[in-house]
C-alpha cells in the first residue's frame, strides 16, 4: 500500500468521525499487465441521509477520463454494454466496498477512473479522487537480496566458503490467473523455500557456500501464465566466494614422456580466490623428498635419468594449500648391463640384462645370425623391472667352437650390443678351476719341504748317535782289473779292535764314495751313456765279524790280494755318482 492510499484512508476515516460526507479511496496508481487483469480497490463513504437508500440493488459505474461532466463510462456493474471492459465488481456495494476487477486487460485500459454509485436516490460521482492505471506489456522485476549467516549484505561482498549463504526473491504480484509463479535458474539441487502475501511473493535459496558456486548468477524470475503467451520478468545475482587452492594440477612440456637430453618444463596451475600467492616444487625419489624450487614453472635444460621421479607442486594462498604431482617418464636407448656373461657345465649358459625405456627387445646372434628356440639353443626371457630384461641361452657343446656369440638389445630410441668369444671356452673337468690348481701346488710344495728336512734331521740324528771314529780311505787309482780287462777300485776300511761287533752292538754302517771315472785313455764320456751299458763297482769292506759277511755276498775272485769286494750296479748316467751302503 502506497504513502498516498494511506493517506486517502486517513482523510476519510477523520471526516466520518467528524462529519460525514461523500469520500472514496482507491490507489492512485495501478500497473496492469497487458494480456492479464487489474484490481482497483476501492471504499467509499455517503451521507447519512442516503443510509436506508443504499441496498444491495446499489449499482457501480466506472468512468474513464472525465474531461466532461458525464464522461467517457467503460463500466456498468449491471447493464454491461458491447464497448464497455469486460469487469466485476468484487466487493459489496452495500456494504461501501468498491472493489473492481477489469480482465484481459490492454493499452486501451491506460487512464484515469471515477467511481460513481446510485442507488435509489443516491447518485453520486466521485471526481475529488480517481485511480490512474498504467498497462504495460511485461511485469515488474522482482528483486533478489543476499544474507550471510542471515545478514544482509550486497551483493558484490565476497562470502568465505562454508558460510551458510540465503538468498531472497520477492516480488509484487499483478492480476492473474493462474497466480504468478517465482522460479531460480542454474540450482536445480537446492531446495527452495516459498511464501506467499497478499500482493507479494518471496522465494528463498538455501545452501552452503562452495567454491564452486564462485562467480555463478543466480537469477530470479516471476513468471505470469496468460491466455496467449507467458510474461516473465527476472533479477539477478553473482556470488563471489573465497577459497583455498582448488583443481592444483600439474603439467608438462612437450609431454611427461621425455627422452633423454631434451628440454622439459612442469607447469603448475591452480584455481584459488584470492589467487595463490607462490607455488613450490619438490621431488620425491626413493622414499625422499628432496625439495626444488618456487614459481609457476620448474624447467630442465638437458634432462637424464638422475632426473627420474614424483614432481609435487604445492599451491598456497591465505586460505590454505593444495598439491599435485607427475611422475616424468624419461626415454632412454637400451643399456646392457657389465654383469652380462656365459658359464659352461655340460652346456654352454650365457645370459645378457639390458635397461632401456620404452623396455628393450633382447636378440641373440650366433655368428652374425639370428638364434631362435631349437633342438640345440633355448632362450627364456625374465623381466625384471618396467625398463629392464634378461634373457638366457643355452648352447649345445657342438656350437661352443663357434667364434662369437652376440646379445642385442633396442628399442624405438636406439641398441646395445654385447660380443661373447666362445673360443676361449674349453673342456675342462667341472672341479677344476685355478683355485684348485694353486691349492694342489702350494700343497705338494709344502710336502716335500716337510720330508726333505726330515730326511736331513735322520742323517745328521743317525751320524751322531753312530761313534764310527774308523774311515774309508779314497784311492783314485785302480788296484786291479777283472778277467774282461775291467778295473776295479779297492779301498781299506780303518777299524778299531774296539769296535768289534757283538750281540748286543752290531757292527756299525760305514759310508764310501765311489767315482766312476773311465780309465781308458782313449774317451773321455762316461762309460755306459750311449751304449747303455751296465758297469761294476766294488767295495770291499772287512769288518770284525767277516765270516758272516762273507757268508752274505757274493764273492769275486778276480781280486788281487785274495780280497772279497761287493758288486753294485749302477746305470751310467753322469760323470761320479754317490752310492751309499
Amino acid at each position: 500500500m502506497s504513502v498516498a492510499e494511506k493517506i486517502s484512508i486517513f482523510v476519510f476515516l477523520l471526516q466520518g468521525v467528524c462529519c460525514r460526507d461523500f469520500s472514496i479511496s482507491l490507489p492512485q496508481k495501478i500497473e496492469a499487465l497487458s494480456g492479464s487483469c487489474v484490481i482497483i480497490k476501492c471504499t467509499f463513504e455517503i451521507r447519512e441521509i442516503f443510509d436506508k437508500g443504499l441496498t444491495e440493488r446499489a449499482t457501480g459505474l466506472w468512468f474513464k477520463d472525465r474531461d466532461k461532466m458525464n464522461g467517457h463510462l467503460v463500466f456498468h456493474s449491471t447493464d454491461p454494454k458491447p464497448d464497455h471492459f469486460n469487469g466485476e465488481i468484487t466487493g459489496k456495494l452495500h456494504e461501501k466496498n468498491c472493489t473492481t476487477v477489469f480482465y484481459n486487460v490492454s493499452s486501451k485500459h491506460t487512464g484515469k477512473y471515477y467511481f460513481r454509485i446510485e442507488s435509489g436516490d443516491l447518485k453520486y460521482v466521485y471526481t475529488v479522487n480517481a485511480s490512474t492505471i498504467n498497462v504495460i506489456d511485461s511485469p515488474p522485476k522482482p528483486t533478489v537480496q543476499l544474507y550471510v549467516e542471515q545478514k544482509e549484505v550486497q551483493d558484490q561482498e565476497e562470502v568465505l566458503e562454508g558460510s551458510s549463504v540465503s538468498l531472497r526473491c520477492s516480488a509484487e504480484t499483478l492480476c492473474s490467473s493462474p497466480p504468478p509463479t517465482l522460479t531460480w535458474s542454474s540450482t536445480p539441487r537446492i531446495p527452495l523455500s516459498e511464501s506467499s502475501r497478499l500482493e507479494e511473493l518471496i522465494s528463498d535459496l538455501n545452501f552452503t557456500a562452495t567454491h564452486r558456486q564462485h562467480r555463478v548468477t543466480f537469477t530470479c524470475t516471476i513468471t505470469y501464465q496468460l491466455q496467449d503467451e507467458n510474461k516473465t520478468a527476472q533479477d539477478s545475482i553473482t556470488l563471489h566466494v573465497q577459497y583455498s587452492p582448488k583443481n592444483t594440477s600439474v603439467s608438462v612440456l612437450p609431454s611427461s614422456s621425455v627422452l633423454e637430453g631434451s628440454s622439459v618444463t612442469l607447469i603448475c596451475s591452480s584455481d584459488a580466490n584470492p589467487a595463490v600467492l607462490n607455488y613450490t616444487w619438490s621431488r620425491e625419489s626413493e622414499g625422499q623428498m628432496e625439495q626444488l624450487e618456487t614459481g609457476h614453472t620448474l624447467t630442465f635444460d638437458r634432462i637424464d635419468l638422475k632426473h627420474r621421479g614424483s614432481y609435487h607442486c604445492t599451491a598456497q594462498n591465505q586460505h590454505g594449500t593444495q598439491n599435485s604431482s607427475v611422475m616424468l617418464d624419461i626415454q632412454y636407448a637400451p643399456q646392457i648391463s657389465t654383469s652380462s656373461s656365459c658359464a659352461r657345465t655340460d652346456v654352454t649358459v650365457c645370459s645378457c640384462e639390458a635397461d632401456g625405456n620404452p623396455s628393450p627387445e633382447l636378440e641373440w646372434h650366433l655368428s652374425g645370425r639370428p638364434v631362435t628356440n631349437s633342438s640345440n639353443t633355448f632362450i627364456s626371457e625374465e623381466r625384471l623391472s618396467s625398463t629392464g630384461l634378461k634373457s638366457s641361452i643355452t648352447l649345445h657343446q657342438s656350437l661352443t667352437h663357434t667364434s662369437t656369440l652376440q646379445c642385442v638389445s633396442n628399442n624405438t630410441h636406439g641398441n646395445d650390443e654385447q660380443l661373447f668369444h666362445l673360443v676361449f671356452i674349453t673342456h675342462k673337468a667341472p672341479w677344476f678351476n685355478i683355485y684348485s690348481l694353486l691349492v694342489g701346488v702350494a700343497a705338494g710344495t709344502s710336502f716335500m719341504a716337510i720330508l726333505w728336512v726330515t730326511t736331513l734331521l735322520y742323517k745328521c740324528i743317525f751320524r751322531t748317535h753312530s761313534g764310527d771314529k774308523a774311515g774309508l780311505i779314497q784311492t783314485d787309482g785302480a788296484d786291479s782289473v777283472d778277467s774282461r780287462g775291467e778295473p776295479f777300485y779297492a779301498n781299506t776300511v780303518m777299524v778299531s779292535s774296539a769296535e768289534a761287533p757283538t750281540l748286543n752292538h752290531p757292527e756299525p754302517l760305514h759310508y764310501s764314495t765311489i767315482n766312476f771315472t773311465n780309465t781308458n785313455p782313449e774317451s773321455n764320456n762316461i762309460r755306459g751313456i750311449s751304449s747303455l751299458t751296465t758297469d761294476y763297482a766294488v767295495v770291499r769292506y772287512c769288518g770284525q765279524n767277516i765270516e758272516d759277511s762273507e757268508a752274505k755276498i757274493r764273492k769275486v775272485p778276480s781280486m788281487p790280494h785274495g780280497e772279497d769286494i761287493y758288486q753294485v750296479p749302477h746305470k751310467a748316467a753322469a760323470k761320479a755318482k754317490q752310492v751309499q751302503i
